[in-house]
């Protein structure tokens, strides 16, 4: 086999996309700013409608159409050398990449079938595993007591799954003999499009599956956690058979309810757009993906971000539940080394706060009422540490022992 590459022609070819994407819409912004200040509306006024006219209008307008014609010969250019390059493996700095491009881009390169997009599809290693019983069979070839699937958070692969030399799935498969399935997903799409496909590839996956399935489980991470409780609200309204094998589903870090940094960016979005010598700025903060706008509330269902429902105010919309019958856990982790006075607050993992990835609030029965027991405040853990805790490994090991 080849060596690891930290750069395909195709990553060229989705790099070069990008960038005649970003100088067309540099150029729109710099129009704007040009128009609105030659217009001089007021400083709260509306920016003025349309383009600029006469030669500054023409300078614009001959920006855009050479960029496009350089972005689109490049472009030919570079589909055509495509095939005839041997593709090799991908390196995790490239795999590491890929991912955060994804986390902030995605949806839009998806949207304009940039190639730098990453498919939803389950991994093993690193690399793709076809929902067959022959591919299967070849990664797993013991039988083992069930399956543990591992969803990965916002910007990150299911390589960092393996962090300082510790993975919770390796480790489940080696203490619980759990077979661990990696998810890999676009995660800049709507958590809702993920949640979908994810809910899709888990009943493949099971109905191929080359051994007795004994238990299922599913971890998440992040904003994995809130994938799988959107695949298993589309699971059910699918009727997928793998919802009714699910015995457990995990949280580590989840921001059931919001995470604060999301917020502090859309009211920096609103703060931006006020006056109209600002506003063609605000442009540069709503790029953010799809992905990233519904971490602001833990949005997992398509009516939560869709504008039909924006006018509703969040209180007054259905609670998403978790499933019924399934056994959900959840772990939050805090910066602080130990518990501080009874009934004082305490601080979260640095991105997402104890109540949310407890799913707790003030007002219980719009929380997610998980079970105390089935809670866990692990102290002296930031949010990535998670992934290697050795303490969280233990109290996510315990909970599944006991219920094999």
């Amino acid at each position: 086999m080849s060596k690891p590459r930290h750069l395909h022609l195709s990553d060229v070819r989705g790099l070069q996309r990008l960038a005649g994407d970003a100088t067309l819409g540099l150029t729109d912004l710099v129009e704007t700013l040009h128009r609105t200040i030659t217009r001089a509306p007021g400083i709260f006024g509306d920016a003025p409608a349309g383009r600029t006219r006469g030669i500054t209008g023409f300078v614009y307008k001959s920006v855009r159409g050479v960029t496009r014609v350089v972005a689109s010969g490049a472009d030919a250019l570079l589909g055509a050398l495509e095939p005839l390059v041997a593709q090799a493996p991908s390196s995790p700095r490239r795999e590491a990449a890929l991912a955060v491009v994804n986390g902030v881009f995605g949806d839009y390169l998806e949207a304009s079938g940039n190639p730098l997009a990453i498919p939803l599809q389950f991994r093993w290693q690193g690399m793709p595993l076809a929902p067959t019983a022959a591919a299967l069979g070849s990664a797993y070839p013991e039988a083992t007591r069930g399956i543990v699937a591992l969803a990965h958070g916002l910007c990150m692969n299911d390589l960092h799954w393996n962090r300082n030399g510790h993975d919770h799935g390796a480790a489940l498969a080696r203490d619980l003999r759990l077979a661990p399935v990696y998810l890999h997903y676009n995660s800049g799409r709507h958590i809702s499009v993920n949640g979908r496909a994810f809910a899709d590839a888990l009943e493949a996956l099971v109905e191929a599956w080359p051994h007795r399935l004994g238990t299922l489980a599913i971890i998440g991470h992040s904003m994995g956690g809130l994938v799988a409780r959107s695949a298993c609200h589309y699971a059910a309204l699918a009727g997928h058979a793998w919802l009714r094998r699910l015995d457990n589903l995990v949280f580590l870090g989840a921001p059931h309810f919001g995470a604060p940094l999301e917020r502090a960016g859309a009211w920096a979005d609103y703060l931006v757009g006020v006056s109209p010598y600002s506003a063609p700025f605000a442009r540069l903060g709503k790029s953010r993906s799809a992905g990233i706008k519904d971490l602001r509330h833990g949005d997992i269902r398509d009516e939560d971000w869709q504008a039909t429902t924006r006018s509703i105010a969040r209180g007054q919309r259905p609670m998403v539940g978790l499933p019924a019958g399934v056994r959900s856990h959840a772990v939050a982790g805090s910066r602080q080394q130990r518990p501080g006075t009874p009934g004082a607050r305490v601080r979260g993992d640095g991105l997402v706060p104890v109540a949310s990835a407890l799913g707790r609030r003030p007002d219980r029965t719009r929380g997610l009422a998980l079970p105390g027991a089935r809670c866990r405040i692990v102290y002296g853990t930031g949010h990535f540490d998670l992934l290697d805790s050795p303490h969280v490994y233990r109290v996510v090991r315990d909970w599944l022992a006991s219920e094999l």
